[in-house]
């Protein structure tokens, strides 16, 4: 039992909440029965689960990883105001996305809410894997993690340079999709490759010039209302969902 936040395990637990933190120790937290449970049932590996002390959770945790902590250690190690009671430790892994036929590739996408909704959605969607390009949110961030509902355990998701990346996915006769409107196709009128990598860019600035400058098609959503716009996380959920729906 931990009862101290000074406790030298508790503080180290705690730095996990920063990102260069996260990245030397090559770990990271996740909170929550759905999440802890998610993580449990997938190949990612769950290096210690926290339990607070006296609270009944409804899933099966391996005893031989869990430590227990007293309340105050659990509020000092959460973000929620009412915390569930479980954190678990996981390291992270590296993703590998070698013939996959449809990734969503992120540009720049600074809010992690989006990015973890994006995460999900792609998920739903039946997408084959996700790449981080340079600016967008840490995949590891408690927000997005929160948002993914789990599917980033599902997925592989890698971070890299987008502009390199496109270059190798070429070179697999992967075609490159880049959401915009310049110059861009009604996503719905356009038949749908069989590999397909759809690019999606920043909230306030879109995808980057050199990146729209690799895309194979230009595709957009048509607006048939007033509004000037779609939330980037709404407007990817759709053109999954056309991506994958489409006749081939």
């Amino acid at each position: 039992m931990i009862t101290s936040v000074k406790n030298e395990t508790v503080k180290q637990w705690n730095k996990l909440k920063i990102k260069k933190h996260r990245e030397q120790q090559q770990q990271f937290l996740v909170e929550g029965v759905h999440l802890v449970q998610e993580v449990l049932a997938s190949d990612w590996e769950v290096e210690t689960i926290i339990l607070q002390d006296g609270v009944t959770i409804p899933i099966e945790v391996p005893s031989e990883k869990s430590t227990y902590v007293t309340e105050n250690v659990m509020q000092h190690l959460t973000d929620t105001k009412t915390p569930q009671g479980i954190v678990a430790i996981v390291r992270m892994k590296e993703s590998d996305l070698k013939n996959k036929q449809k990734l969503l590739l992120l540009d720049a996408i600074q809010d992690p809410g989006n990015v973890g909704t994006m995460i999900r959605t792609a998920d739903a969607a039946g997408f084959d894997g996700i790449v981080l390009g340079d600016g967008t949110v840490d995949l590891y961030n408690d927000k997005v993690i929160r948002s993914s509902q789990g599917s980033i355990f599902h997925l592989p998701i890698l971070r890299t340079n987008l502009l390199e990346y496109t270059q190798e996915l070429k070179q697999g006769d992967i075609t490159i999709w880049g959401s915009t409107l310049e110059q861009a196709s009604p996503i719905h009128e356009l038949k749908v490759p069989k590999k397909v990598a759809l690019i999606v860019g920043n909230e306030g600035a879109g995808v980057s010039q050199e990146l729209l400058k690799e895309a194979d098609q230009r595709v957009h959503i048509p607006i048939f209302g007033q509004a000037e716009s779609l939330n980037v996380s709404v407007a990817t959920g759709i053109m999954l969902y056309q991506i994958v729906t489409a006749k081939q």
